[in-house]
């Protein structure tokens, strides 16, 4: 699927995948986060995190008719942390990436965390 923008000089086309990327790239920003993780841990391995080339396979995209879009993302925490905080900041930055670097709102941006792992040992 793609998000479509239209401007004065024409189209453009944002697929899943470059929007997984940008939000990828907010998200692992945040302190507290480890990585992003697999939509489908089970399937996909539960222990791995996903590197920037897949970032695609944590990020889930829903385009809207009205040119935005809900983001799920799929991440893993640092121990100690307080996980709504670090929620709440992811979804600020990816709103904000979003927004900044694309052009395009994100009307909603859930945060699903799929691990938690202890950092340093």
């Amino acid at each position: 699927m793609t998000v479509k923008i239209n401007t004065k000089d024409g189209q453009i086309e944002l697929t899943d995948e470059v929007i997984a990327t940008v939000v990828g790239g907010a998200a692992t920003e945040i302190f507290g986060v480890v990585g992003m993780a697999s939509k489908n841990a089970l399937k996909d391995n539960f222990q791995a995190l996903l590197r920037k080339d897949n970032y695609s396979k944590g990020v889930v995209v829903k385009a809207a008719e009205d040119g935005s879009i809900a983001v799920d993302v799929y991440t893993v925490l640092s121990y100690g942390t307080k996980i709504s905080e670090v929620s709440k900041n992811i979804q600020d930055s990816v709103r904000f990436s979003l927004e900044n670097q694309l052009g395009i709102t994100a009307q909603t941006v859930n945060v699903f965390i799929q691990n938690i792992k202890v950092v340093g040992e």
